[in-house]
C-alpha cells in the first residue's frame, strides 16, 4: 500500500507533529509512506529528524515578502497542486484544508474546525470538510460538531503520544537537561503554542497576574508558533495586557524538539488555555512528564483527559486551580497511564484499516 500523508510546514504544530508521527508508525507497519509538505523560508527539512523509512517530499515556497493570508493560502494550494502527482499513491490522506484542497479525492483528518470570515478562506474550510471522499477526527466532540454542522459521520481515531522520552525527562537520567532550565529560567509555569486568539493566551497573561500575587517567584514561560494566520492584532493586544498588569513573560518561540520533554518536566505547572482544540497532544505530553495540567473546561478536554488534569473556564478559575496544583499537586500516576496508553503503532493500526476500506478512488 502507498499512502501519501499531506501537511502545510515543516514547524512543530499539532497537525504537523501528528503527520510525523503517525508517518512513522505506518511504515513500522510496512506501509509505503511519503509525507508531503511546503517549505516555507527555505526549510530543507521538518523541525525534527524523520525516520528514514520514510520518504520526504517537500514543495518549496518562496518568500515573497509582504503577502495577504489570502493570497499567501491560495499560492500554498496551488503550489502544493501542482507538484502532487496522486496517481502515485493508493490513499491520498490530507491533514488540513490547505492540503484537501490541493489534492483533489482524498481522505482529511479534521483535527479541529475554525471559523473565517474572509470569503476565500471561509470557502476553503468549506470544501475542506465537504469534498473529501472520507474523514477522520482525532476526537469524539470534534466528529460530532462536523456532524451537526454538516451531517457528516467522520470515524474517530484518537493520536498517539510518544510518552516515553517525557517519561524519561522526568526521571534521573533527564535531571541535567531539567536543571539546566531551571538555571536559565527559574520556577514557571509553561505554554506551549504560541500567542493566538485559539490558544487563549491574554487570558493566561490575566490568570498569571492573579496567581503570582500568592507565588512571587513564578515566571510565565511560552514556547511554540507559528502559523500561516496573521495575529498582529492579536499579538499587540497581547502586549498591551502584559504591560498593563506588568507581565513580563519569557517567549521562547520555537523549541528544539530534543529540547521540549525536559522544558514540560522542569515546569511547576502545565497551563493549557486553548479555546478551541482537537486533542490536546501538548497537554497529553505534559501529563507523560508527570506535570499537574490545568485546562480550558471544553468538552473534548473533557473526552480526552477525563479527570487526570483540572480545569477552569475563566482566568480567575486558571489562577485558582494552578494555585492548587503548586501547593498539592496530584498523583501524576494516572495522567501518566493515560498518555501511555494512547501509541502511534494504535493509532497506524486503526489508519491501515481505514485506508483498506476506503481506497482513494481514482
Amino acid at each position: 500500500m502507498r499512502v501519501a500523508l499531506l501537511t502545510y510546514s515543516t514547524k512543530p504544530r499539532g497537525g504537523v507533529v501528528h503527520t510525523l508521527n503517525l508517518a512513522e508508525a505506518l511504515a513500522e507497519a510496512g506501509i509505503d509512506v511519503t509525507v508531503w509538505s511546503l517549505a516555507r523560508a527555505g526549510d530543507r527539512g521538518f523541525f525534527r529528524d524523520v525516520d528514514p523509512r520514510v520518504t520526504v517530499s517537500l514543495v518549496d515556497f518562496p518568500d515573497r515578502g509582504e503577502e495577504s493570508v489570502t493570497d499567501r493560502i491560495v499560492r500554498s494550494i496551488t503550489l502544493l497542486r501542482d507538484a502532487f502527482r496522486p496517481t502515485d499513491y493508493d490513499v491520498t490522506h490530507a491533514q488540513d484544508c490547505i492540503s484537501a484542497n490541493a489534492v483533489g479525492p482524498c481522505i482529511r483528518t479534521i483535527h479541529h474546525l475554525d471559523e473565517f470570515t474572509t470569503p476565500v478562506l471561509a470557502d476553503c474550510h468549506e470544501k475542506a470538510v465537504v469534498e473529501p471522499y472520507a474523514r477522520i477526527c482525532v476526537s469524539a466532540a470534534v466528529a460530532a460538531e462536523v456532524r451537526d454542522g454538516w451531517g457528516l459521520t467522520p470515524t474517530v481515531i484518537p493520536n498517539g503520544v510518544r510518552a516515553q522520552r517525557f517519561v524519561e525527562a522526568a526521571s534521573e537520567a533527564g535531571r541535567p537537561g531539567r536543571d539546566a532550565w531551571r538555571r536559565r529560567l527559574g520556577r514557571y509555569v509553561l505554554a506551549v503554542g504560541g500567542i493566538e486568539p485559539r490558544k487563549g493566551t491574554i487570558d493566561l497573561v490575566e490568570s498569571y497576574h492573579v496567581l503570582r500575587q500568592r507565588f512571587p517567584d513564578l515566571r510565565l514561560v511560552i514556547a511554540g508558533g507559528e502559523t500561516l494566520f496573521d495575529y498582529r492584532d492579536y499579538r499587540a493586544a497581547f502586549e498591551r495586557s502584559c504591560t498593563d498588569l506588568g507581565v513580563e513573560p519569557v517567549i521562547l518561540g520555537a523549541v528544539g524538539d530534543d529540547e521540549l520533554p525536559t522544558l514540560m518536566a522542569a515546569s511547576e505547572v502545565f497551563a493549557f488555555p486553548s479555546t478551541k482544540e482537537g486533542f490536546g497532544l501538548a497537554a497529553m505530553e505534559a501529563l507523560a512528564a508527570g506535570r499537574p495540567v490545568v485546562t480550558r473546561d471544553l468538552p473534548v478536554l473533557r473526552e480526552v483527559f477525563g479527570d487526570t488534569v483540572s480545569y477552569a473556564s475563566t482566568p480567575d478559575g486558571f489562577a485558582a486551580a494552578m494555585g492548587a496544583e503548586l501547593e498539592s499537586a496530584g498523583d501524576p500516576g494516572p495522567g501518566r497511564a493515560l498518555a501511555a496508553s494512547l501509541t502511534w503503532e494504535r493509532a497506524a493500526r486503526r489508519h491501515v484499516e481505514f485506508y483498506e476500506a476506503n481506497p482513494t478512488p481514482r
